[in-house]
């Protein structure tokens, strides 16, 4: 989706400098949905502007340069609706971990509990965040992506609870005693992760 299209979707959650559009993608409502590269943005503000898809306004500020807020105009919210009627491109899905999961077999298998450990956790978060939100207050659009979510991050949470230690105990299995030596320096380098994967972790809401 390009940068024109997510700009005016951002604006939909009200009037916006170009760093708050930024920031709505890096940790707000798009943070997981969607990058998009600030070196875009204001190029993309601009060519709206020019368009007569958004307006924009200076506000003062003290002691720095105004800030220019920008808003959707009638036309921007029809270009944008007709934006969203073209076809999407396919998700991509990317991750450092996974990667190296997939080549477990070169890993120590202390490290792979380690990096088990992390996703995981990493996981929880996200999940406790987006339960701290009461989907009652949102549209349906909004509120079915939140159920999606939880949905998504309570299954990487359940799978690793589920498989992990049997990951772990197989690469274990495949090491020799001289890989098993290093496997434990590695472990204690990584801050000594605990046997067992497993934590509680609260259900995602229905």
């Amino acid at each position: 989706m390009d940068a024109k299209t997510l700009c005016l979707g951002a604006l939909t959650c009200g009037p916006a400098s170009g760093y708050e559009i930024r920031k709505l993608f890096e940790e707000g409502a798009y943070a997981t949905l969607h990058p998009i590269g600030f070196g875009s943005i204001y190029p993309a503000l601009t060519a709206l502007l020019a368009d007569g898809l958004v307006e924009c306004t200076a506000e003062e500020q003290s002691g720095r340069p105004d800030k220019k807020v920008y808003r959707l105009t009638d036309a921007g919210v029809a270009a944008l609706a007709q934006a969203l009627l073209g076809e999407p491109q396919a998700d991509r899905y990317r991750s450092d971990t996974l990667f190296m999961l997939t080549l477990a077999e070169l890993i120590p298998a202390e490290r792979i509990r380690w990096l088990l450990r992390q996703h995981r956790a990493a996981h929880q978060a996200e999940l406790d965040k987006m339960l701290a939100c009461d989907p009652a207050d949102m549209p349906a659009g909004p509120r079915f992506v939140h159920g999606l979510g939880l949905t998504v991050y309570q299954a990487v949470i359940d799978h690793i609870d589920r498989h992990g230690d049997a990951l772990v105990a197989a690469i274990a299995a495949g090491r020799d005693t001289t890989t098993s030596g290093s496997s434990a320096g590695t472990a204690e380098a990584s801050g000594g992760a605990d046997r067992g994967l497993g934590g509680s972790s609260r259900t995602a809401a229905k």
